[in-house]
């Protein structure tokens, strides 16, 4: 009897623990759900006065609007910023978190010279499995330190040793589109991003891909599937949540692609370090010629001699983190702002014209390489791209997290906001790029922009967070752009509307660059 009882009194228990774990795990939900109410009727009441944008679900915010896709979500708030110009800045909701719209400089401002706000917004957590915590997804103390170490990295004398880099790939694409010459139209999106992505590889590893030749390597597909995955699920907010994220097809080809891309950059950096190991030992080859000396300097072989001030080098996770970086921005923003060129350079000749004019003064009738002289004296081509990422700006839209309250533009901007400042739409600012549709490279010339908003044109970013590459971007544009631009006169039809503009982490044409090659220096010139 009493064993009986003992295992009625057992059960019980049990059933009242299970009914209490059931009761407690309840309780903490509610009340989960009760502090994100109280935080959204917060927010919501002290942002009031800021101008919204319409559409909102309760609840749910503009997040339908942003699962659309990034076409038609970037084509929504393009046209809003449009159609008010008048206000500092609109507000939307990301479910019950608040976002806020920047397009003016006086904004803009405000949030690009903070020292304080260098948060990223939440959305670039999904870049932290493949990229961890580098330089473009840290923030504070490690960010400022990182930042600090890897400057010196970015020294226009050390960029001068991947001139040869550029060169070589810009004269493999050239020779790829010979057999474009007076044909039909084609995409060059494709083989723009390909020769950027093996710039970026030989410039940032040491290790040559041959995308241009390859484009079927198991690490090139890697990428490209990698960029499309974060593009899809930044959008689509019900594959925010990690797990539930493994679920589905895209969440387990993440993980698929992520083992590629880690695996590679590691051998990469592991048989550099060896290399670098060895030479230190005083081993060489047959030649008496060390290793190191025999192989193209990187950005790797920085990162692993780079130092913090306390005179600790970076661990092989961190150069990791940096390579992996390097990698993702250094080739579609490149790839992306190149292609825009083309496309505009086709459908305005009378520019072309001119940038013919200065490449015969720089180049004459020569093929050969560029170089850091002649980078110099191609003023012209720099207004032409500048121009170009003013119109369509490679990152159109910045993200960033409020990690304290904010005064902007007469309104209060609370704590946790998403700050999304869109250089697309501020650089459309009639106030100071008037016809702003209009390509006028002139615009750039040292005279007109005397006087103009510091933070009117900002492609780069700015601030303390400015880009650390735009250097690099620069130099590749102008090699590999006038390599193509000495040998072929470019055509385009293309309207601006079939363009099917894409604002995602790059702007893109999701309906391609059409263009037509013709011979240089014919009558079609």
């Amino acid at each position: 009897m009493v064993a009986v009882w003992l295992v009625h009194v057992g059960q019980k228990l049990l059933l009242w623990g299970a009914l209490s774990a059931v009761s407690l795990a309840g309780a903490t939900l509610i009340l989960s759900f009760l502090q994100m109410m109280a935080s959204y009727a917060h927010n919501w009441l002290q942002m009031r006065p800021i101008p919204s944008i319409s559409g909102a679900y309760p609840f749910l915010g503009h997040l339908l609007i942003l699962e659309r896709g990034g076409k038609e979500f970037f084509q929504h708030l393009i046209y809003f910023t449009e159609e008010n110009r008048h206000v500092p800045m609109l507000k939307l909701w990301f479910g019950t978190v608040p976002a806020i719209a920047m397009y003016k400089a006086e904004t803009i401002e405000v949030i690009l010279t903070s020292s304080k706000q260098i948060d990223k917004s939440y959305l670039y957590t999904f870049l932290q499995p493949w990229l961890g915590l580098g330089l473009l997804t840290s923030t504070g103390n490690k960010w400022r330190s990182r930042r600090k170490m890897l400057t010196p990295t970015f020294h226009f004398t050390i960029l001068e040793d991947f001139l040869d880099v550029m060169n070589e790939q810009a004269n493999i694409l050239v020779n790829k589109l010979e057999k474009h010459v007076d044909g039909e139209k084609f995409n060059c999106f494709f083989y723009i991003t390909l020769c950027a992505l093996d710039i970026i590889c030989e410039t940032a590893m040491g290790k040559n891909i041959d995308a241009q030749t390859n484009d079927d390597s198991e690490y090139v597909r890697a990428v490209y599937s990698m960029s499309d995955l974060l593009h899809r699920r930044m959008r689509t907010f019900w594959l925010w949540h990690d797990v539930l994220y493994l679920l589905f097809k895209d969440g387990r080809d993440h993980k698929r692609n992520l083992k590629i891309l880690h695996n590679f950059t590691t051998n990469v950096i592991n048989e550099r370090a060896n290399e670098i190991k060895r030479d230190e030992e005083g081993k060489s080859d047959d030649k008496g010629t060390t290793l190191s000396n025999r192989k193209r300097k990187a950005f790797l072989d920085l990162l692993l001699n780079v130092m913090d001030d306390e005179g600790n080098k970076l661990s092989l996770e961190a150069i990791r983190e940096e390579v992996d970086t390097f990698m993702f921005e250094g080739h579609d923003t490149t790839a992306a702002g190149m292609n825009w060129i083309l496309y505009l350079l086709g459908c305005y000749p009378e520019v072309q014209k001119k940038l013919d004019n200065e490449l015969d003064e720089v180049f004459g009738n020569s093929d050969r390489p560029v170089t850091l002289e002649d980078l110099k004296k191609l003023k012209y081509l720099e207004c032409v791209i500048k121009e170009t990422l003013r119109i369509f700006p490679s990152v159109p839209i910045i993200a960033r997290e409020l990690n304290e309250d904010c005064d902007v533009g007469g309104y209060k901007v609370v704590k946790g906001s998403q700050i999304l400042i869109i250089p697309y739409a501020l650089h459309r600012d009639p106030k100071y790029f008037p016809d702003p549709e209009e390509f006028k490279p002139e615009r750039f010339f040292p005279e007109n922009s005397m006087g103009r908003h510091p933070y009117a044109y900002v492609p780069f970013s700015a601030g303390p967070r400015n880009c650390i590459g735009q250097r690099f971007a620069m130099m590749e544009e102008k090699v590999v752009l006038s390599c193509i631009l000495r040998h072929f006169w470019v055509e385009s039809n293309q309207k601006r509307e079939e363009l099917g503009l894409a604002g995602e982490l790059i702007l893109r044409p999701t309906n391609g660059i059409w263009i037509k090659l013709k011979r240089r220096n014919t009558d079609a010139s």
